[in-house]
């Protein structure tokens, strides 16, 4: 089952094509982005298997978003949806798993579906599946990527979260409290209600007078007495041991 992002900046040909993925039975689920900025904010915040794309598009055009996108350590497969012709060449030279023109036949559509769904099954059964994550930060008027495993602590930053590297930190547009539901599986644990820690990141746990702190490289942050026993209880399990009561 395909997790669908559909990008077009035409609203009808939007709710068209997301209508018709959703009828597919490989499809579990479609996102829709108007353009090609919007599709990389959903992009931060969830993980899709396919991007269906139209090509001409006013800022970030299809295929501008297409190379970002293989940028990505799990690129999702593209798929160009779109009335031009003239492109072909260049999606393919990006390794688009099709190239549907428009107005297009259901029965194609659903053909450059299943082109997707055994492009993501060969993907995996490759070992392409990493849990590794990366995500697209704005430094400078410039879109850079880091990977999850890159980042040591989240600082909270109003609704937004601040992710520390080791070369430095980034800004992104998505609150603390998603990034704690959607890294807990990797490692990423909550120690005060403004720092979201990488477990693997922790050189020290420290009491002083019956409070913790953690110590990550040059910096200490501090443990809630909310999140103590959890912060405890993990690390514990981490090592192999049993907590004592």
């Amino acid at each position: 089952m395909l997790s669908v992002l559909a990008v077009d900046d035409e609203p009808p040909a939007l709710a068209e094509l997301a209508y018709l993925l959703e009828q597919n039975d490989h499809v579990e689920r479609v996102l829709t982005a108007g353009d090609g900025t919007e599709a990389l904010r959903l992009l931060e915040l969830q993980h899709v298997d396919t991007v269906f794309l139209d090509i001409r598009m006013p800022g970030l055009s299809g295929l501008d978003l297409a190379r970002v996108l293989a940028k990505f350590r799990r690129p999702p497969a593209v798929v160009f949806v779109t009335a031009y012709d003239d492109h072909a060449v260049t999606a393919f030279d990006l390794n688009a798993v099709d190239y549907v023109m428009k107005p297009f036949r259901r029965e194609r559509l659903y053909e450059a579906v299943r082109r997707a769904a055994d492009h993501v099954h060969d993907s995996r059964a490759a070992g392409d599946d990493s849990d590794d994550e990366t995500i697209s930060v704005e430094l400078g008027g410039v879109t850079r990527f880091i990977r999850r495993s890159d980042v040591h602590y989240v600082t909270a930053q109003g609704d937004y979260a601040r992710l520390h590297t080791r070369d430095g930190s980034h800004l992104l547009r998505v609150p603390l409290a998603t990034l704690e539901e959607r890294w807990a599986g990797a490692g990423f644990v909550r120690i005060h209600r403004s720092y979201l820690v990488a477990l693997g990141a922790i050189d020290e746990l420290r009491v002083d007078a019956g409070r913790y702190s953690v110590v990550i490289g040059d910096t200490t942050l501090p443990v809630s007495r909310r999140h103590t026993r959890e912060l405890r209880d993990v690390l514990v399990h981490r090592a192999g041991g049993t907590r004592q009561p």
